[in-house]
């Protein structure tokens, strides 16, 4: 990085060292070429409307740097239609996230597939829910139109269509599938089925209650959202949450991660075809959610974690129960990854099932456990370790392969690690307070909060308006960065693998979607 865009940075409220520049349209574009040569990783981007305030348009991106997280800021002139240079040349996972950013607030990126990606014909093309002069109470009626796919052509090529209404209770999504027979050349995915308008319903509400919506952007990763959203606050209103609330706070991450692993390799069981896998790991999480109930007081955290700290301590008998509770989980999964590690079926599935090779993750942005099952070791938990993370030293589980096979084992591992780690946390609960007063914000200062939740790292952006208002709310899930991968890890594969693959990555479609 040179001098002067060192020089031009200055520190940024998070839990995570960051620092903030604002920049041109040229130095947009190289920052994002010199991060990415430093090994850095795109995280989010999102835009704001500043015109009621300077006039102005606004676009930030946030990266994930060796020594911290980098926020870069580019202004632009309202105009007719505000524009910047793209970044997906650069990284490629910025593409959809550039194309939703001109759905919502209508500034375009110097990118050729202006295809809309969350608008799904909800509201006319002119007109973007957040910009600052969108009318709520307007009604539209939808008009959606058929959407591009690219179309693949050649002898005996043809078209299956999946989705995007699937059954029970999953969400929707469309893969539009390309194949020759039951080998797949090429996978197409439409999101943006679920999406919620949560950005402009922050901006209706106060500093203390983002944290509600917050924590329901994505049922599975609750605690993950809830604790980025109390960072980012906490963060421009310098309020340091009490060590005891942390550590309570680390119990619940662990115990969100805990659960979804062990609902994730129940249903790998099951899509391999062995429906004892699914009872068994569905038996442990059902005790799980009870032990939470019993300790923590509700099966899920939606509403545990809020600024300043935590809603509630562990009664005084939750120590010896949940020590026991780990006792027998960890006896559990461990008997249980002997009978998948041998299960000549469930392997002859598994292995070189769905893979993403080392060197496709790193081109395409992968992170969270979908990245370390390639082979790329990240966690914030151990590379920017915020308190009580930095004390408890967590270790980094990869593998390599980057198959199906590999991203169960790293959930294997990833639960040993998380019952090593609320051990840990049970023995260094010493005495004090949960709880400490959160301040509003003064108006306009912006705020990160930055999350290693179970599928990855989560984020909050959060700008403070007057009177404790919101002004704007940027959350952004992994999803986003690894919803592109799956596009890649069916190449080559049979459509009957599809179910297995997917699952095995278990991205967010709301997540994705808010």
């Amino acid at each position: 990085m040179t001098h002067e865009f060192e020089s031009a940075m200055k520190q940024l409220p998070s839990n995570l060292p960051c620092n903030h520049t604002r920049v041109g349209a040229v130095r947009w574009r190289q920052s994002a070429e010199r991060f990415h040569t430093d090994g850095g990783r795109l995280l989010t981007l999102w835009g704001s409307d500043d015109r009621d305030r300077d006039g102005l348009f606004r676009i930030y991106a946030a990266y994930l740097l060796k020594e911290g997280v980098a926020v870069v800021e580019h202004e632009m002139e309202h105009g007719t239609t505000p524009a910047y240079p793209s970044l997906a040349e650069t990284f490629p996972c910025a593409l959809r996230m550039e194309r939703a950013i001109h759905d919502l607030l209508g500034i375009t990126s110097m990118e050729p597939d202006h295809r809309g990606w969350l608008r799904h014909g909800g509201w006319p093309q002119t007109v973007f829910p957040l910009r600052r002069d969108f009318d709520g109470s307007q009604q539209f009626s939808v008009n959606s139109q058929p959407y591009p796919f690219v179309q693949v052509e050649g002898d005996g090529v043809h078209e299956i269509a999946v989705g995007p209404v699937h059954a029970g209770t999953i969400e929707p999504g469309h893969f539009r599938f390309s194949v020759v027979g039951e080998k797949v050349l090429r996978l197409e995915e439409r999101l943006g089925y679920t999406h919620k308008g949560v950005s402009k319903r922050f901006e209706e509400m106060s500093q203390k209650e983002g944290r509600h919506l917050a924590a329901r952007l994505s049922g599975d990763s609750a605690v993950a959202f809830s604790w980025a959203y109390a960072a980012a606050l906490e963060a421009i209103t310098q309020t340091a949450c009490p060590p005891r609330a942390a550590n309570l706070r680390a119990l619940a991450l662990e115990h969100e991660r805990l659960a979804n692993h062990l609902g994730d390799l129940g249903a790998l069981g099951n899509d391999a075809g062995f429906a004892f896998g699914l009872t068994q790991f569905s038996r442990m999480k059902e005790d799980l959610l009870r032990v939470n109930l019993s300790t923590f007081g509700a099966r899920y955290l939606f509403d545990f974690i809020q600024p300043g700290g935590v809603a509630s301590d562990l009664p005084p008998s939750a120590p010896p129960l949940l020590l026991d509770h780990y006792h027998v989980l960890e006896e559990n999964v461990s008997s249980l990854r002997v009978i998948y590690d041998n299960h000549a079926g469930l392997q002859d599935r598994f292995r070189e099932s769905g893979i993403l090779s080392q060197e496709m993750a790193e081109k395409l942005g992968a992170i969270g456990l979908a990245g370390r099952a390639s082979g790329v070791p990240l966690d914030l938990r151990v590379d920017h370790p915020c308190s009580p993370y930095d004390r408890l030293q967590p270790k980094m589980i990869t593998q390599s392969a980057g198959d199906v096979a590999a991203r169960v084992q790293v959930r294997f591992d990833e639960i040993f690690e998380s019952l090593r780690l609320c051990r840990m946390l049970l023995a260094d609960f010493a005495p004090g307070p949960i709880q400490t007063e959160c301040s509003l914000a003064e108006p306009g200062r912006l705020g990160l909060g930055l999350i290693e939740g179970w599928r990855g790292p989560v984020l909050i952006a959060l700008e403070s308006g007057p009177d404790g208002a919101i002004r704007r709310c940027h959350a952004h899930d992994p999803s986003w960065q690894n919803w592109p991968l799956l596009e890649y890890a069916i190449l080559g594969n049979i459509v009957p693998d599809f179910p297995l693959i997917n699952k095995s990555f278990n991205l967010s479609y709301s997540g994705h979607d808010g």
